[in-house]
Formats: structure tokens, C-alpha cells, sequence
């Protein structure tokens, strides 16, 4: 009885297929309500997420570092990047300094299919859902205003002044909830960063 030919194995695709894209979240919220704190312990708890890093006008504070908390840099320079629109967004913040997003180390996270995580103030939030509608859009909330005041006092980084120009900024922002997808409240840091981690990871509210 004749023999079948031995059938040769099937060979692999010389190539990898190039990876899924993933979706961006963009986390805003009205200032001092924690968006730093919880961006921060996500870094710190899950490296696998990619954090962008803002770039921004105003001056450092102490113990922030230039390419991790934010690229700091001068007027001219941020007028440059507006001008090459290399910017995914930016915007005036607090009547004081611009801040802004650049645009290609978002686009190649997501290329490379990285869950990827873009922390900045409401009007940001807007531009990016003009040019990147399919991102998800989570507001961090405070459990309520007076625990607002509470912290954005306690913290110490501003004289009065400034104080009172945040907290008129902080109703504005308030009040933009209902634009975004899913909003999730900064009771406790750890406990806001895992819901974010989750709706990062289902894509889902």
C-alpha cells in the first residue's frame, strides 16, 4: 500500500501582525480635585499604561521633574509648537500658562497598541473630543465642593489670589460634567485609580 507524502509543516508568516490600536482615555477634572495624585499612582501602580506628559509654561514646582510631571518650557518654545502644530491641544489655564499636549508620542502609543492615558484641564478635553471623538472622556469628580476648597487650601502652592482665580475656575468645570462619558469620584486615590484602570482596560462605562 503506497505511502501519503509526508504534508510539510504550514510556515509562519515571516511578518508579525502589526498590533491593534488601542483607544485613548482622557481624564480631566476641575483643579485641585486630584487628577496629579491619582495620574500619579497609576504610573506608579500599573507601568504597563502610557502617560503623556504635558508640556506647559508655568514655572516648576517643588519636586516636579522636567519629562515626568510635565515638559517645561518657555514662551517662545510653546509658540513654536502651536505654530508646527504639534500640539494635540493646548490651552491658557487659570488667566496664567498654557499648557499643552503633543501630538506624536500619543499617536505612537496608541499605534503600538498601549493603553494609553492623557491627564489634562476641561478646555483640552474639548479639542481633543473634537479630533479624537472615539477617546473615552472620564471626569474626576470631588466628593463635594467644600472637600474641593478643602484641598486646593491645604495643598499650599498658592497665594490667595490665585486661590480664589482656581476655585472661580473649579465651577466652571463642575458645571461640564455631563459632557463626559463616565465620571468617577476621588473619594480615595486608590480606589479612583482602579475604577479608571478598569474603564481603561473594558473601553466601557
Amino acid at each position: 500500500m503506497a505511502q501519503k507524502p509526508a504534508q510539510k509543516p504550514a510556515q509562519k508568516s515571516a511578518q508579525k501582525s502589526a498590533p491593534t490600536p488601542s483607544r485613548l482615555t482622557v481624564l480631566a477634572g476641575p483643579t485641585a480635585v486630584g487628577k496629579g495624585t491619582v495620574t500619579a499612582w497609576v504610573r506608579e501602580q500599573h507601568p504597563e499604561i502610557w502617560i503623556s506628559v504635558s508640556a506647559t509654561t508655568r514655572r516648576r514646582r517643588p519636586g516636579e521633574q522636567d519629562g515626568v510631571h510635565y515638559h517645561f518650557v518657555s514662551d517662545d518654545e510653546f509658540d513654536r509648537l502651536v505654530a508646527d502644530d504639534e500640539l494635540l491641544e493646548w490651552a491658557v489655564v487659570h488667566k496664567g500658562a498654557r499648557y499643552g499636549t503633543p501630538r506624536r508620542p500619543v499617536l505612537d502609543a496608541l499605534a503600538e497598541g498601549r493603553a494609553a492615558l492623557l491627564e489634562i484641564d476641561l478646555q483640552g478635553a474639548r479639542q481633543v473630543r473634537e479630533r479624537m471623538p472615539e477617546a473615552l472622556f472620564v471626569f474626576l469628580a470631588p466628593p463635594s465642593w467644600e472637600e474641593l476648597v478643602r484641598r486646593l487650601v491645604g495643598r499650599g502652592t498658592e497665594d490667595e489670589a490665585e486661590r480664589e482665580r482656581r476655585l472661580e475656575t473649579a465651577r466652571d468645570e463642575l458645571a461640564a460634567e455631563p459632557e463626559f462619558d463616565v465620571t468617577v469620584v476621588n473619594r480615595r486615590i486608590h480606589d479612583a485609580g482602579e475604577r479608571l484602570v478598569e474603564l481603561m482596560r473594558s473601553g466601557t462605562t
